[in-house]
């Protein structure tokens, strides 16, 4: 007997399923179905699986009204690095479909010299890491989930000439937290940079690494759970 069956037993509870790919799966169709048919058929289908992954790690339906994407997934395809702001987030991005694109993760945050300057220059380490990636991967792949001074540090970067291939912005807070989305989204559509960016205070790590899950998988193929290995 399937351990799904023995709990609904031995519990009397209905539960639906405890199998890894079916799990994600059902998630993914409850989402659909309370998205509604008419928002699915005018969301653009290749921004739809963005959306549904952060709505799957956040169980918030607000982000479909505050999540604005632009071009991303051909930035994830070509081998470009990602460049986290926390260790969080680069843990919580799935290695085996950055791998498959030749995509590495960084995340320059407890580096020494990062550390130094910005006790040198009092900024955050955030903001310096920024200026690190910028000058080793000037065509990176920002993704911020925690410090908004990382999002007002790359767009000072891009006004100086720095063009990244996407930045996703969704720092969570209330400290500048809704100023520099903002500003970021308006840099980046003034100099035609690809932006991901969760307006408002709503955001995360978590939300930062789901966005980059979901563009890797769209790459790689592998929306389908299976085709992650899962059983």
């Amino acid at each position: 007997m399937e351990w799904t069956e023995t709990l609904c037993r031995e519990t009397g509870i209905r539960f639906l399923t405890t199998r890894p790919s079916e799990i994600e799966a059902a998630s993914f169709a409850i989402i659909k179905e309370e998205l509604g048919q008419e928002f699915l058929k005018a969301c653009p289908q290749d921004q739809l699986p963005v959306l549904c992954r952060v709505i799957h790690t956040t169980a918030d339906f607000s982000y479909k009204e505050s999540l604005y994407l632009s071009k991303g997934r051909e930035a994830l395809a070509s081998g470009i690095p990602i460049i986290t702001d926390t260790t969080m987030a680069a843990s919580g991005i799935n290695k085996t479909a950055a791998a498959a694109h030749g995509v590495q993760v960084r995340c320059f945050i407890g580096d020494e010299d990062v550390k130094e300057a910005a006790r040198e220059s009092g900024i955050t380490r955030s903001a310096v890491s920024v200026d690190k990636a910028a000058r080793l991967y000037p065509d990176c792949i920002y993704a911020v989930g925690n410090a908004p001074t990382a999002l007002l540090a790359i767009a000072e970067e891009i006004e100086n000439g720095l063009r990244p291939a996407l930045v996703i912005g969704v720092p969570v807070g209330f400290v500048n937290v809704v100023e520099s989305k903002e500003r970021l989204f308006a840099t980046c559509g003034q100099y035609g940079v690809p932006a991901i960016v969760a307006m408002g205070r709503k955001g995360g790590s978590n939300v930062a690494a789901a966005i980059c899950n979901a563009l890797l998988y769209q790459a790689a193929e592998m929306l389908d759970p299976k085709a992650r290995g899962w059983q």
